[in-house]
């Protein structure tokens, strides 16, 4: 199989693992169950009762130190409008390099079920009939766990740990002639399927500014492409478009869309990224930005004493 980045999968491996080994040290401050003390603009139900997100970041700028006070555990604890308002106040940051592990969470409130299955209804496209009800919402969450970023070829992979339901719908092609790529993390495969394109563009919630988008329109074009099952989430599959932007080095949150839907947020992170960073993150507030960052120029004040 064509190789299709400069990170040799030992590589990956290797960093995987030491990031593991980081959260297991205690990264994280918190243990998910408190929502981060951060300010928010009143909001209420329906669109008119929703701030402006320029007044927002005008009125309640992120510091760094408010920044670290967010978590991929805790975040959860929000409901769907503060952790938009989290967004709006965030910018795209470096587009990633390299391995992240990755969950969907569903705010506070929320029903704690994928939206897949009500937003496809009966619209469902050839084999993709015999992906129903609960079944499509776990092709959903394979497409939001760990992920392989390639930097320069502006491509990602998601990495899988179960194939097995899939396998039963008979929606894998894989022979002795065409096997699946795959890595090795802690003594357990992890498949990596579905490739997207990486490229700056507007965010489907607010386009003030730029996010990351992570692609899965033209997954078909892309190297390493096999029609089962990386269809499921391509043009003539379930159309999946995430966005993406930085909270600090190594952390990003996401949206996912389905055919421009909102569906279901989602964090990736490394910690081994996070750790590295964080000083010099804390002190200064500055980062490489990779796509455009707005007329409005994201406001961040770094921690007392940094400067």
């Amino acid at each position: 199989m064509t190789r299709i980045s400069h990170w040799p999968f030992g590589a990956l491996a290797v960093c995987m693992l030491a990031a593991m080994a980081v959260t297991g040290c205690g990264l994280f401050d918190d243990d998910g169950e408190r929502a981060p003390e951060i300010a928010f603009a009143p909001h209420a139900e329906g669109y008119a009762g929703k701030p402006d997100f320029a007044w927002l970041e005008h009125r309640h700028p992120l510091s760094t130190a408010d920044l670290y006070k967010i978590t991929p555990q805790n975040i959860a604890q929000l409901d769907q409008e503060q952790v938009d308002q989290i967004y709006a106040r965030l910018s795209a940051g470096p587009i990633p390099d390299g391995a992240f592990d990755g969950d969907l969470f569903f705010p506070r409130g929320g029903s704690g079920k994928l939206r897949l299955s009500e937003i496809a209804g009966g619209g469902l496209k050839g084999l993709l009939v015999n992906v129903a009800g609960g079944k499509l919402d776990l092709v959903g969450e394979m497409l939001w766990k760990g992920k392989v970023f390639y930097r320069d070829e502006r491509l990602l992979r998601n990495r899988i740990e179960d194939l097995t339901t899939l396998r039963k719908l008979g929606l894998v092609e894989e022979s002795a002639d065409t096997p699946l790529q795959k890595l090795n993390v802690g003594g357990k495969d992890q498949w990596l399927l579905f490739p997207a394109k990486l490229y700056c563009g507007q965010s489907l919630l607010d386009g003030r500014r730029e996010s990351i988008i992570i692609d899965y329109a033209f997954t078909d074009e892309l190297p390493g492409y096999r029609r089962m099952p990386d269809l499921l989430a391509g043009r003539n599959g379930f159309a999946i478009r995430d966005e993406i932007r930085m909270v600090y080095p190594g952390f990003y949150l996401g949206r996912a869309y389905m055919d421009r839907a909102f569906v279901v947020n989602f964090v990736l992170y490394n910690a081994q990224m996070i750790a590295a960073s964080r000083e010099a993150f804390l002190k200064t507030g500055q980062v490489d930005q990779d796509c455009w960052s707005g007329t409005q120029q994201r406001l961040i004040a770094a921690a007392a004493g940094g400067g």
